[in-house]
């Protein structure tokens, strides 16, 4: 019986790279805080994660080089993030503390998605090893 890797972690593995993505966003925000005229961004986690669902349980697959060309997420995924404080005057949307909680809750997640992983590779190795 051969042992699929993308059906044991496919699905997280790509959860864990739109955290990824996601945290750099924030990041981004977070440097350019005080930059005249920039707007945050954010990355919907849920959307991208829905349309990804979607993408496997079709299975689609690709018979042609350019077919389905691009990553899991698409520029349409980054959207600027809706202000909750008035303009301060210099047209700049970071709102800092937004941010940081944003970041620690993103960053909470993917370590929980990592120990998560892990344990499945723990349950792996046991199993390829006879639960030794």
């Amino acid at each position: 019986m051969a042992i699929s890797l993308d059906k044991l972690m496919g699905f997280h593995e790509k959860a864990m790279q739109v955290r990824t993505e996601r945290m750099e966003i924030i990041a981004g925000n977070l440097a350019n805080a005080n930059t005249p005229g920039y707007k945050a961004k954010d990355l919907d986690f849920q959307k991208v994660m829905q349309r990804a669902q979607f993408s496997r349980e079709h299975n689609l697959v690709r018979t042609n080089e350019n077919h389905l060309k691009g990553s899991m997420q698409s520029s349409g995924d980054v959207q600027f993030r809706i202000p909750n404080q008035p303009d301060t005057g210099d047209g700049n949307t970071v709102d800092v503390q937004l941010e940081r909680n944003t970041f620690l809750d993103n960053n909470l997640r993917y370590q929980a998605g990592l120990e998560f992983l892990n344990g499945k590779i723990k349950g792996m190795k046991k199993a390829l090893s006879g639960g030794q």
